[in-house]
């Protein structure tokens, strides 16, 4: 994919996130990886609605800043899971409501945060991980992802919102979405006890799809 093109795509997903609130206002951010090993990034202060393609923050493969507006506070969480996992493709972070609910549910588990109440979060994020809350911009966040040694593609910043890494920009957006409709079930659920998947099941899933379960 040329450059050009990426950057109409990261522009695309990005307003589609928005048009349907799973970010609003300046919040959210994502990156991704150009076929010389650089990045594009969504630049801080930014709505994900309103993107100018020729304005995505631009870096090279040792990461300096090339050119563009001034990229996301956050590019410690992006830069941490291109470090750790090294297939990464893209990394969207969002402030989506019902993650973010979630996230402050008392008696969530942290090592495993989300029920395993369909197949598709199982086979889209594996276990995701809820990481502390630290303050936006905070590089202590990069430091906590770096932390789990590439074992999460997905991870949870409590009080704050979702972080994803995929192998690209489609594959990131869409287990995003799963994330939060599978926080969304959970919220809706909770309380009702309802029938989640079994521990057979989820190894079910997790041997077919080949899924990051450990």
């Amino acid at each position: 994919m040329t450059e050009t093109r990426l950057r109409e795509e990261l522009c695309y997903h990005a307003a589609s996130l928005f048009d349907r609130g799973l970010t609003g206002g300046a919040s959210g951010n994502i990156s991704v990886r150009t076929e010389d090993g650089g990045l594009l990034v969504t630049p801080t202060g930014s709505s994900l609605g309103r993107l100018d393609p020729a304005r995505l923050s631009k870096f090279d493969a040792e990461g300096r800043f090339l050119s563009g507006d001034r990229p996301t506070k956050e590019m410690p969480l992006h830069e941490a899971f291109y470090e750790t996992r090294t297939k990464t493709g893209a990394v969207v972070h969002l402030h989506s409501s019902h993650s973010v609910a979630w996230s402050m549910m008392p008696d969530v588990e942290p090592d495993n945060l989300l029920p395993p109440l369909t197949p598709y979060a199982v086979m889209r994020l594996g276990k995701v991980k809820l990481l502390p809350f630290f303050v936006p911009g905070d590089p202590a966040m990069g430091d906590a992802v770096r932390g789990l040694a590439g074992r999460r593609s997905a991870v949870v910043l409590a009080n704050h919102g979702p972080v994803v890494a995929a192998k690209d920009l489609e594959a990131a957006v869409y287990a995003m979405e799963e994330l939060e409709e599978t926080a969304k079930l959970a919220l809706l659920l909770e309380g009702r006890q309802p029938r989640m998947l079994t521990q057979g099941q989820v190894q079910a899933v997790v041997r077919k799809f080949d899924v990051e379960w450990d």
